[in-house]
């Protein structure tokens, strides 16, 4: 809008030197050419009464009247001219539009005030003494005349100056917190898309751990078997006949995993399109629940523990199980994860420590579950098996227990071997205990300066 209170329809500035619009160009030139023939006309009877030449008195007219075409740019000045030449009874339309632009601008209240009193005293006084003089007319009516007119001429341009003001700025006010409405919830559904973006990265990488996690294991207890079955082969008939049995009962687990993890995929697809605000609110989902890493439905527990270390021996390492203390139940995802962080521990043992001699501890605490799988160092003479590994394992193991708000550690140990221990709390509020209340502590173990540096283990202490 400008400063009058006509609505303005383009955002920007079109129109010559001060008009935000050509109309309001044209408005001011029609309003400034109708007020310079006013007083033009006007100004024949102030040239007779003052004494002045008839075209000059026109001449002055023209140039008082066309000061309306300045409104927009100079309101003040513009009234000051209306008030000035009000006893010279001239500039009517130029005095009451005058008003009504100075207050539906940008003015302040009391110049506003001051200028509108000025005005109306003026009229007034003019009033009363062009009406005292006439013959018959009482000294009361005169009065009343005079505050009519000139009530008439100031009031009711002031007010609806004052009304088209309040109305302009009410709507740029509305306008603008529409605007910034806008603006926000474009950032929701910027940040909503982030958020949904992100949730889409975490399934994909707990996916592929999931696929990491129960392909490698198996493949890699295949190709420990196939390795043993080709060696023997020839010597011994009746345990190739038993290794090759071994690798047939691996790869018929293996299906039979891959196919529960495919079909719970399956389940979980939606037929029908997902609105984009029901994708928005899906992304804000609990972080523990992408990236646990657990499957839905039954999937593996701690209880199974033994035959996943039955398994391994069946490949020929050499295992230890070790569980201390009773376990009360865990939900789902924490016996999962247990299992998943052995399961992948047990797979680098093969992959990286063939014939070594490998430790697997379970304690059950308080409020939280510890598992610990410790390898010693290999033999000089030991053939490795010559397993690809693409470095993903320990960053599966870590991104599932500090998803869960666990512990994870990994590293070397001091005789030569490898050690991953972790520590797991038994729900939410012992997560969020460990989170505030406690921090394990990292204590460095100075070593050589040849050797890389050891790390001992903060999260496994069983007396």
């Amino acid at each position: 809008m400008t400063d009058t209170g006509e609505e303005q329809g383009g955002a920007g500035r079109d129109g010559p030197w001060w008009w935000d619009r050509p109309r309001g160009a044209v408005l001011d030139v029609g309003l400034a050419a109708v007020s310079a023939v006013e007083c033009a006309v006007e100004g024949v009877p102030f040239a007779r009464e003052a004494g002045l030449p008839v075209p000059v008195g026109v001449l002055f007219g023209l140039l008082v009247g066309s000061t309306l075409v300045l409104r927009r740019r100079w309101p003040i000045a513009v009234v000051l001219v209306g008030i000035a030449v009000s006893p010279a009874a001239m500039g009517f339309l130029l005095g009451v539009v005058g008003l009504y632009t100075l207050a539906a601008c940008e003015v302040p209240r009391r110049i506003t005030a001051t200028l509108a009193s000025m005005s109306l005293v003026a009229t007034l006084v003019v009033m009363y003494v062009r009406t005292s003089g006439d013959q018959g007319a009482s000294q009361s009516l005169v009065i009343v005349l005079s505050v009519f007119v000139a009530v008439a001429l100031t009031v009711p341009p002031v007010l609806l100056g004052l009304y088209i003001g309040a109305r302009r700025r009410l709507m740029e006010s509305l306008q603008e917190r529409a605007d910034s409405l806008e603006r926000e919830l474009s950032l929701l559904a910027d940040r909503a898309e982030e958020r949904a973006e992100w949730a889409r990265t975490e399934e994909r990488t707990r996916i592929a751990r999931e696929m990491h996690d129960v392909v490698a294991h198996r493949v890699s207890l295949m190709v420990v078997h196939a390795a043993a079955l080709e060696a023997v082969a020839a010597k011994d008939p009746e345990r190739a006949a038993k290794n090759a049995a071994l690798v047939g009962d691996m790869g018929r687990q293996a299906l039979t995993e891959l196919r529960e993890m495919l079909g719970v995929l399956r389940a979980a697809e939606s037929p029908k399109r997902v609105p984009a605000a029901a994708a928005a609110a899906a992304a804000v989902v609990p972080v523990a629940a992408l990236v646990g890493g657990f499957e839905d439905g039954p999937g593996p527990s701690l209880a199974e523990l033994e035959a996943l270390v039955g398994q391994s021996r069946a490949a020929g390492m050499v295992v230890e199980l070790d569980v201390r203390g009773a376990g009360p139940g865990y939900p789902a995802e924490v016996e999962q994860t247990a299992y998943r962080v052995v399961q992948e521990a047990l797979t680098n043992c093969h992959k990286h420590a063939p014939g070594a001699r490998v430790v697997v501890r379970l304690a059950h605490r308080e409020g939280e579950v510890a598992m610990q799988v410790e390898n010693g160092p290999c033999g000089a003479d030991v053939v490795q098996p010559g397993l690809p590994s693409g470095g993903n394992g320990l960053v599966g193991m870590r991104e599932r227990v500090l998803g869960l708000g666990g512990v994870f550690v990994s590293g070397p140990t001091d005789e030569g071997g490898f050690k991953v221990s972790a520590v797991l709390p038994r729900g939410p509020y012992e997560a969020v205990v460990r989170r505030v209340g406690w921090r394990p502590v990292r204590r460095r173990v100075r070593a050589s300066s040849t050797a890389p540096p050891r790390y001992q283990s903060p999260v496994w202490s069983i007396p």
